[in-house]
């Protein structure tokens, strides 16, 4: 609870076997957390044994995507306040602090994962990477001339159940590029936002999704032209 306010942490969970249990264990930790809720995407087996370990409730979502499980996760959950992470041991769980501090003044609170100062050994946010996010969070920032933006793909934010309901049947990707979308439907429709610098770690485990210099270029470039997309209406 948060200052009268019930708080819900939404996992999507796929590969995380080896850190699920950990990472709820240690956003719960915080006392702030009235609900976790792990949604299972067709996630490798193991992995639910692990999260009955934990208080966390456990639903599921076939439809394979980390847009289908979040959305899965968010219509799930009654909260009104709303908090995305991933459990594969990359986000620091005392972050939810940082989270709801600024959701007192915040419809919308995103975690920056270009701050050097805390990124700990082992993350991928390579200084390339790094260059790449603060470059085409520039280019919203000129096209929706909205708050300042500096990574438009990471997975940990927070938002209030009205202002997610506001954008969420414009969200239409389904796969890891809702992260990206969902920040741009915020800036199109002037929900006021701020990003705030987070811990970013190591990954336990091998991602699939940007296991390999080709697919995060192939990310950015996803990334470049959703932005575009949206820009101009569709």
């Amino acid at each position: 609870m948060w200052k009268g306010k019930k708080v819900s942490v939404v996992f999507p969970t796929y590969k995380e076997k080896r850190s699920i249990r950990k990472a709820i264990n240690e956003f719960d930790s915080s006392g702030f957390i009235d609900e976790i809720i792990v949604v299972n995407n067709n996630a490798e087996k193991g992995t639910d044994e692990e999260v009955k370990k934990t208080r966390a409730k456990l639903i599921f979502e076939e439809k394979q995507g980390y847009g289908y499980a979040i959305k899965k996760g968010l219509d799930y959950s009654k909260a009104d306040l709303l908090i995305i992470a991933e459990p594969d041991g990359t986000f620091d769980g005392k972050d939810v602090v940082k989270l709801l501090s600024y959701s007192d003044d915040f419809e919308m609170v995103f975690g920056s994962r270009t701050h050097r100062p805390l990124l700990q050994k082992g993350s991928d946010m390579t200084l390339i990477k790094r260059l790449g996010d603060v470059l085409l969070g520039k280019l919203v920032n000129i096209l929706f001339l909205c708050y300042p933006l500096t990574d438009l793909g990471c997975t940990l934010r927070l938002t209030n159940r009205a202002s997610w309901q506001k954008i969420a049947k414009q969200c239409k990707t389904n796969d890891g590029l809702l992260a990206t979308e969902w920040v741009l439907r915020a800036a199109k429709n002037k929900i006021k936002f701020i990003e705030i610098p987070i811990n970013f770690r190591g990954r336990i485990g091998e991602s699939a999704l940007s296991n390999t210099s080709l697919k995060r270029i192939g990310w950015g470039v996803k990334k470049f032209f959703c932005i575009w997309k949206v820009w101009a209406g569709f």
